[in-house]
Formats: C-alpha cells, sequence, structure tokens
C-alpha cells in the first residue's frame, strides 16, 4: 500500500466548495459498508436516498472516480467521502488484497477500455465476436434496468399522479440512479428533472402525464426493436442514451449541400457547457444539427461557426428521423450567407413539427424558421403573429425587451426552438443579417 493522500489532496479534487462540504459530512462509516483498498483501488458502498447502496470506487492512479449516484457532478461527493475515509488511516477502510465485485469488475472494463484504444491507435482491426458480446451484455443490462422501470411506471400510476407532488426529490433520483446502473442514462436524465418540473410548473399533471406516455412507449418499443426500422431504432437509441461511435457514423449516411448556420442555442450547468448548432441545407431541404460539448469552466467548443455563415460540406448523419443530428465529414468551405432560408407561415411550420413528432415521438427540441413574423406583447405571453394573423405562444423566460428593441415593432423572419408548447428564440434578420438572440 502507498502512502495515503492528505485531507488537503482529497478536498483539492472537489469541484466545488459544496462538494467538498458535502464530502466532509458524508466521510462517516455509519452510512458505509463493504469498505476497502488495495495498491490501486478504494472502494465501498454508500446508503444514500435510494433502496440500494451507492458503488462508489476510486482509481489512485489517475485518479479516476465511478459513482452509481446520479450526481453530474465530477467527482461527486460520495468518491470524495471515500478517498476522506481512506485518508484517516484509521483502519475504517481494510487493507485488502482482493477488491469487491463491483470495483474489481470496474477497472476491468477500464483495462479493457485502454486495450481497445492502443489497438486501435495501432491499426489493429475491431474483434467481431468481442463486440457482439459486449452489444449483447448491454442488451441484457438496458433489457433488465427497463423491465424494472415499467414496474417503477405502473407503481406510480396506481397510487395516482395527486401524491407525486408529495415525494421527496430522492423519489425521483433514486429511480434515475437504477436507470445509470441499466446504462440508460438519456432516460435517466429526463426522470430526474421530472423531480423540478412536477414543482415549478402550474401544468405539471398534464406535463407528467404526457412525459410518462413517452417513457412508457420507450420501455414498449425497446422489447420491440428488431422489428424497428433504422429509423425509429436510432431514435430510441438517442432517447434511452445509448451513443454511437463517430467513426460508426463517418462510415454511414452522407449527404452533401451548401448548409445555412440558422440558429445556435447554448446550455450550461455545473459541469457541461453544450451547443445545437443548427443547418438547413439549401439544396435538399433538410435540417440538421451538430452537437458540440465542452467543459463549463473555460472549455473551447469545436463548433466555432458564426451565425449566418454557410457550411460548403458533407454531413455524416446519425440514423434516425427528421431533424437528424450530424457530424461534420470533412472541413467545410465557409461563406457569408444573404438573409433566411426558406422560412414559414406559423401553420406551415406546425404541419412540419407534427409530421416530425409523429415519426419520432420523443422528439423534444423541434427547430422552426417562421417568415414576417410580428412579436406582440400580451398578458401572460407574448405571442408571435404572422402575415395571416395566426399566433404563435413565446416561451415566458424570452427577453421580450431585447426582441422589442431588435424588431421595432417590424415583422421580421425568425428562427427558435419549439419546446414545452412554446417558442424560444434563437435568431433573427436584423438590416439583412442574421442576429443571435
Amino acid at each position: 500500500m502507498g502512502s495515503r493522500w492528505t485531507v488537503e489532496r482529497v478536498l483539492g479534487l472537489a469541484p466545488d466548495s459544496g462538494s467538498a462540504k458535502a464530502a466532509r459530512a458524508l466521510a462517516r462509516p455509519r452510512t458505509w459498508s463493504a469498505l476497502g483498498s488495495n495498491d490501486s483501488l478504494v472502494w465501498g458502498k454508500c446508503q444514500g436516498s435510494g433502496r440500494e447502496p451507492y458503488q462508489v470506487t476510486v482509481d489512485l492512479n489517475e485518479p479516476a472516480f465511478r459513482c452509481t449516484c446520479p450526481s453530474r457532478k465530477f467527482p461527486c461527493k460520495h468518491g470524495l467521502a471515500l478517498l476522506l475515509l481512506w485518508a484517516a488511516g484509521d483502519g475504517t477502510v481494510a487493507d485488502l488484497d482482493a477488491a469487491a465485485d463491483f470495483a474489481e469488475a470496474w477497472a476491468h472494463d477500464r483495462a479493457d477500455r485502454a486495450a481497445r484504444q492502443a489497438a486501435r491507435g495501432s491499426g489493429a482491426p475491431p474483434d467481431p465476436e468481442a463486440q457482439a458480446k459486449r452489444v449483447a451484455e448491454r442488451e441484457s443490462l438496458m433489457t433488465a434496468g427497463l423491465d424494472e422501470f415499467e414496474r417503477w411506471l405502473f407503481d406510480l400510476v396506481r397510487q395516482g399522479l395527486a401524491g407525486v407532488r408529495r415525494q421527496p426529490p430522492g423519489y425521483w433520483d433514486a429511480a434515475a440512479a437504477r436507470l445509470v446502473d441499466a446504462q440508460v442514462p438519456g432516460l435517466a436524465e429526463r426522470v430526474r428533472g421530472m423531480g423540478s418540473a412536477v414543482h415549478v410548473r402550474s401544468d405539471w399533471a398534464p406535463y407528467l402525464l404526457a412525459q410518462l406516455g413517452r417513457w412508457y412507449l420507450a420501455v414498449r418499443a425497446w422489447r420491440r426493436r428488431s422489428s424497428l426500422s433504422p429509423a425509429t431504432m436510432g431514435d430510441l437509441r438517442a432517447v434511452l442514451g445509448w451513443p454511437r461511435r463517430s467513426e460508426e457514423v463517418l462510415a454511414g449516411e452522407r449527404v452533401e449541400d451548401r448548409w445555412w448556420v440558422v440558429g445556435l442555442s447554448q446550455e450550461e450547468d455545473e459541469r457541461l457547457l453544450s451547443q445545437r448548432t443548427w443547418l438547413y441545407g439549401e439544396d435538399t431541404g433538410e435540417v440538421a444539427v451538430l452537437l458540440d460539448f465542452a467543459a463549463a469552466a473555460g472549455g473551447a467548443l469545436r463548433v466555432p461557426h458564426v451565425l449566418g455563415s454557410v457550411l460548403g460540406v458533407e454531413l455524416a448523419l446519425y440514423p434516425g428521423s427528421s431533424p437528424r443530428r450530424a457530424l461534420l465529414a470533412d472541413e467545410p468551405l465557409i461563406t457569408t450567407g444573404d438573409g433566411f432560408p426558406a422560412p414559414s407561415t406559423v401553420l406551415g411550420a406546425l404541419d412540419l413539427v407534427a409530421g416530425w413528432r409523429a415519426a419520432n415521438p420523443w422528439l423534444s427540441r423541434i427547430p422552426m424558421s417562421l417568415g414576417a413574423v410580428t412579436v406582440v406583447p400580451g398578458g401572460d405571453h407574448a405571442v408571435l403573429v404572422d402575415v395571416d394573423g395566426t399566433s404563435l405562444t413565446l416561451a415566458p423566460e424570452t427577453d421580450l425587451l431585447s426582441l422589442l428593441a431588435l424588431t421595432g415593432g417590424h415583422p421580421v423572419d425568425l428562427f427558435g426552438e419549439w419546446y414545452d408548447d412554446s417558442l424560444h428564440p434563437c435568431s433573427l434578420v436584423s438590416d439583412g443579417r442574421l442576429v443571435s438572440l
């Protein structure tokens, strides 16, 4: 066993002061079981709000962390607390030769991934048999997790929606954590988000009922996955959170066009900065989205394309229904666009939304291009009104003053994302050029 770490070194890994404080509070033996360590690993189980304790493992060599809790912080408070217990050196964390099963399995998975990466770097072809085995193991794990999730859904509906708002946050976090354990992180994120949605939304009951239907549909679709079309299977994998490797996407379907950058939308939380770059194909009329991610603290996005520019490039399309996620297949030829491509009336845009939603019921954020719409402030919600007099609700969090200042009360072409039954503006045409909102 190497030398123990100091408390200062452990807390220096904390992503923020809140995590450090929470870790100190958790560094008490009474909440932990199955504690142990060897030359490279520290492991233990911490009882949280869920029925099953969180499995926590730390690889001391990097260090690297793994915890089954739903936290998106890295490292989470449980990993830090485990290291604090180990650093104390008071015998609470025993020195053992053999690691716990969950810690050993994680260590082997890491070693396998490192070996595969080294093999790819050396040009060695992938092992088809090993790949098929990994896919089968993941499908089995996902099936068991989704079966358990279906029982949870039945229990929730059987007890009635009226009592849902009385449930503590741990009710949703525990369900999400079990989905994470089953390698269904996409669905887990939606379940976790419902914990706050049922308290902050005035329409929480119909919203919850609609989402429960979509979640149940995903469970049923997974059981019929062998009979699904490639597009539907692509949509299902996206909502469940089973990603595809870039190499797989680049080797698949491609489409070449002049792609207008019509909208940028960014979101940021404690760890992650994400950006959606919406593209419109000048000749094909296809709509595609580039997703890019970076660390929230000082990270750099890899897609710095300027709003209003035009990319002459071939896109590699992810399997799924329109609008599809894409990757740049090569370096684009960037030119400057003039105006705004293919704006629509409100009814025309809603018809397109209905068609996309019919093909992919899990679609959440839908691109919408509107032509000659006027911003009209209202009592509860402002609206956009097109030349036919048809209105569309703007999202409550829209910066209405900035929007009115840019439009001056005149009709404008506008691009936004439609979700939660309202439009979230991303860009508009002002003085002949696209302006970000």
